[in-house]
């Protein structure tokens, strides 16, 4: 006869109090994990059929060879109380997984399977990198000196110091930024009869001084880095010819200029690295394009290049020679170069010297012009015989054109000046 209060397998009559799975769907249909993974049917049970998973919380997790016995709910409760006590509060931690598991087997057990054993070799790896700077002494004594000694003081003369207020054993000046800071704390005094939002009205004030402190600290700070004081001295024109790397263009100081406010933001030398890397990266660009001009030309090789430069060096010159040579023959020539541009189009022939004067000027085609002009003198004779007429000039005609070609007309003669 099965033990009171012990679960069995209905498949392999195997003991499953701890853990088994349970049919939504039969009745008094409870199978062991490894029946349930092969897909044991009885019955009218399938293995289709919807399933709900109990767990008694007695099951171990790490076998049965597991050295305490620890079942799964142990196993949770201690995962909690590292969580919430830490690493090293046993006395605590046994008190929270329970009276049954004294200090020392928590400890044990703790470092056996979740430090040594194979959960910790997959999740620790064996060399943890050191990416916290250790700003304490080997002695352990007090802070090293990178936290606690001051930076150096200014370099500027004493009558420089007296004149920005600059202490430089201190490192401070005698007006600061928001000078009134101290207001906010100078009268606060921590009394016993305080009640608590005193006492919480006393710590914002604190905090208020604390935030301007380290505002005034960091302004402090891009002064120093960026060299404001010596360049409102007048010093850094002279620092930067000795250390400039290269020439800096035009545009290169509009955009720092542009970009001054983020130096709050952005140490000096990143911004340096900020505007180097852009440069570097123009050079780049303008590299690649010189490939990709060489390679629609056919060129694939750099030795090549060398000499398809100084043959495109050569024709650029032979173009200059030509230009100037025709630039000298247009001034030799006179009237002719001027009409180059509309000499070649239709009704250049019909037009007088000034006419084609004025339709170079306009860039105007002459056969438009004589367009215009035709029109223009019609309705001059119309309304002349008291005729009435609607003048529908061109859409290209806009109104300077049209009073620049009146005013022609008007001065040559072909229309009298109250028409114009």
């Amino acid at each position: 006869m099965a033990e009171l209060g012990k679960k069995y397998c209905v498949y392999c009559l195997a003991e499953v109090s701890p853990l088994r799975f349970r049919c939504t769907e039969c009745q008094d249909i409870e199978l062991c994990p490894e029946c349930f993974s092969a897909g044991a049917e009885i019955g009218h049970h399938r293995r289709y059929h919807g399933y709900q998973l109990v767990d008694g919380g007695r099951f171990t997790l790490w076998g049965p060879e597991a050295e305490g016995g620890w079942t799964s709910r142990e196993e949770q409760l201690l995962l909690d109380a590292i969580e919430q006590f830490g690493f090293g509060n046993w006395e605590d931690m046994a008190a929270h997984v329970g009276a049954s598991r004294t200090p020392q087997e928590v400890m044990e057990h703790y470092v056996s399977m979740y430090i040594h054993g194979n959960l910790g070799k997959a999740c620790i790896p064996d060399t943890i990198p050191n990416r916290v700077t250790d700003h304490t002494c080997p002695s352990g004594g007090p802070l090293s000196p990178s936290l606690t000694t001051p930076l150096p003081p200014l370099d500027i003369s004493v009558a420089e110091q007296q004149q920005l207020g600059y202490m430089p054993l201190r490192d401070d000046y005698e007006i600061e930024y928001d000078q009134d800071a101290e207001t906010l704390i100078s009268g606060l005094s921590v009394n016993y009869d305080d009640d608590d939002v005193e006492i919480e009205l006393k710590r914002a004030h604190v905090d208020m001084y604390v935030r301007k402190l380290k505002e005034r600290q960091r302004r402090k700070n891009i002064a120093r880095d960026y060299n404001l004081v010596p360049a409102f001295l007048g010093k850094d024109k002279k620092e930067k010819e000795k250390t400039a790397k290269r020439k800096i263009t035009k545009e290169e100081k509009e955009l720092r200029l542009k970009l001054r406010p983020l130096y709050q933001f952005m140490s000096c030398k990143e911004f340096d690295d900020l505007f180097e890397n852009m440069h570097k990266e123009k050079m780049l660009r303008a590299k690649i394009r010189e490939l990709q001009r060489y390679r629609r030309n056919g060129i694939t090789k750099m030795e090549e290049s060398a000499e398809y430069e100084a043959a495109r060096h050569k024709r650029e010159k032979r173009k200059e020679n030509k230009t100037t040579a025709g630039s000298k023959r247009g001034k030799e020539d006179g009237k002719e170069s001027e009409f180059a541009a509309i000499e070649n189009l239709p009704g250049f022939e019909l037009l007088s010297d000034r006419e084609k004067v004025l339709c170079s000027s306009l860039n105007l085609s002459p056969a438009r012009y004589v367009t215009v002009k035709t029109i223009i003198i019609k309705d001059h004779l119309q309304k002349r015989q008291g005729i009435p007429s609607k003048s529908r000039l061109p859409s290209y005609l806009d109104k300077v054109l049209k009073k620049r070609i009146l005013t022609f007309l008007t001065e040559s003669g072909w229309i009298s000046r109250d028409a114009s």
